[in-house]
């Protein structure tokens, strides 16, 4: 049994897909579409400059639209995943592929979730750290001891023994030392741009909820596995509740992984841009099949995956 997740924010890098638009009409017309959607998005994607393509209100839209071209390749040539899931922003992928968003609806909605992300934190006042080598119990007592009336908290659960945490500054970087006491391995800060996935996040989620309430929406295609609570979700409204209550909810990725693999999930295509995911998979299911897909390369060797 296949599933196909789609990466966040973080794996972007200008040029990426150009390869594949060159090589396969149906990656060609993603573009062209995104473009009608959001003119100048392809030449920001293929030619950056990188400022301007890490600007969030960019990246979010370009990753999707890098992710949506890979997988409409895969699904040309008959891949059919049992299930679809994404890291964070790669949720809007994975209901982009389920068809329960319309493309050109999803790269709109996400040029806006990533302005509003931004905008919902001033520049410097919020921070993430990911966190090595202590679990999702340590790291939330962490936060808890840190918090000093701040808001910090555990942000992306990614397994492999990887949390990132998110929230104001000073309260990251205290939750930090506090997991080193408990005996994180190492905290790194990320350079991001706004605390995601946290509390912070509400003005964003406020803003963002009623043009996700409003978008046309049908059921998956195939039951998509949500951040939130890593339960598969086959209903237009579940997956739309989903994406709202993501925005200041923790991603937890390894559960989602975990059950995937309950569900019978043996094979994991990571689908979209770098290799993030592949990683996560190979450390939490040790003994699944794990392959990415972003290069025209990349694709011969999923087709011979599938003929295998």
């Amino acid at each position: 049994m296949i599933a196909c997740v789609f990466p966040g924010q973080g794996s972007q890098k200008v040029g990426m897909g150009r390869a594949l638009a060159d090589a396969f009409p149906e990656a060609r017309a993603v573009f062209d579409e995104a473009d009608a959607a959001l003119p100048g998005l392809r030449r920001v994607i293929f030619d950056g400059p990188a400022e301007a393509l890490t600007l969030t209100e960019n990246t979010q839209p370009a990753i999707l639209t890098v992710s949506t071209a890979a997988f409409r390749v895969l699904a040309a040539r008959g891949l059919r995943p049992s299930f679809v899931a994404g890291h964070s922003l790669g949720e809007y992928s994975a209901n982009v592929a389920a068809g329960s968003l319309a493309f050109g609806d999803a790269v709109r909605l996400v040029r806006n979730r990533g302005r509003y992300m931004q905008e919902a934190v001033p520049v410097g006042e919020g921070a993430m750290a990911a966190v090595l080598g202590l679990d999702e119990d340590g790291v939330s007592a962490a936060c808890a001891e840190a918090s000093q009336g701040e808001v910090v908290s555990p942000a992306n659960i990614n397994g492999g023994g990887q949390v990132v945490i998110a929230g104001a500054t000073a309260a990251v970087a205290r939750a930090g030392e506090a997991a080193k006491a408990r005996g994180a391995r190492r905290v790194l800060p990320l350079p991001v741009s706004a605390p995601f996935h946290c509390a912070l996040m509400q003005p964003a989620s406020d803003r963002l909820e009623p043009e996700l309430r409003a978008v046309a929406v049908v059921n998956p295609a195939v039951p998509v596995v949500v951040n939130v609570d890593a339960a598969p979700r086959d209903d237009a409204a579940g997956v739309i509740d989903a994406l709202v209550r993501q925005v200041v909810a923790p991603v937890r990725w390894e559960a989602v992984v975990r059950r995937l693999g309950a569900l019978g999930v043996t094979t994991f295509i990571e689908v979209g841009p770098g290799t993030v995911l592949a990683g996560l998979v190979r450390k939490i299911l040790p003994g699944a099949v794990v392959a990415s897909v972003c290069e025209p390369g990349d694709v011969a060797a999923i087709d011979a995956l599938l003929g295998a």
